[in-house]
């Protein structure tokens, strides 16, 4: 069973009806017990970085997140859901994240003809071959935000988009993805990228 975590931000239900239409149900849920009980994890978001973690936190669903990446199942996160994996955020003050990965979370400071939020299609490079992205190098996807995160370990950096530069469009270890577009609005190459999370 692959879960989507419900913690009252995230466009759950389109992400549900790609999972479905790739062939594979998925329970949307707030139980951190259906989390703890599933096959795959996946953490959407959309919208502020301290609102996400204080509801992840106030509903006893930080717990569980940590318990399924420490377990070795596969775990996708998706825009917000990237972020909160980091140590710290700094979008509007300074704000403690999930810790599964060194690094922060900033704001995009461009020249004047890049306009923030960064928003529409972009297209995604490769950098380092993983299941995730299999057969998506070059891809154009979907992205709407403000914040991007810095690694400090590039290592775990799967994939880079440019927009006034580069920044990190997607990580992975172990079996922890997650990427800063949104499979769920990116037509066929973001299905793809579902189907090749499913099939893990």
């Amino acid at each position: 069973m692959i879960a989507i975590i419900d913690y009252g931000m995230g466009n759950l239900r389109s992400v549900q009806k790609a999972f479905e239409k790739v062939g594979h149900s998925a329970l949307v849920t707030s139980d951190p017990a259906q989390v703890a009980a599933s096959d795959k994890v996946v953490l959407p978001g959309v919208g502020a970085f301290e609102d996400a973690i204080g509801e992840l936190r106030r509903l006893r669903l930080d717990r569980p997140v940590l318990e399924a990446i420490d377990s070795g199942k596969p775990f996708l996160g998706i825009c917000l859901g990237l972020q909160l994996l980091f140590d710290v955020s700094y979008e509007n003050g300074r704000h403690q994240g999930l810790g599964v990965l060194r690094g922060e979370v900033v704001r995009f400071q461009l020249p004047d003809e890049f306009s923030v939020p960064h928003m529409g299609w972009n297209q995604v490079s490769v950098r380092r071959s993983t299941p995730l992205l299999e057969g998506l190098d070059a891809s154009y996807f979907y992205f709407v935000h403000s914040y991007y995160v810095v690694p400090e370990d590039p290592s775990v950096i799967a994939a880079e988009t440019d927009y006034g530069g580069p920044f990190c469009s997607a990580i992975a270890f172990n079996r922890v993805f997650a990427s800063q577009f949104h499979p769920e609005k990116s037509q066929s190459d973001g299905l793809r990228l579902l189907k090749n999370f499913a099939a893990m």
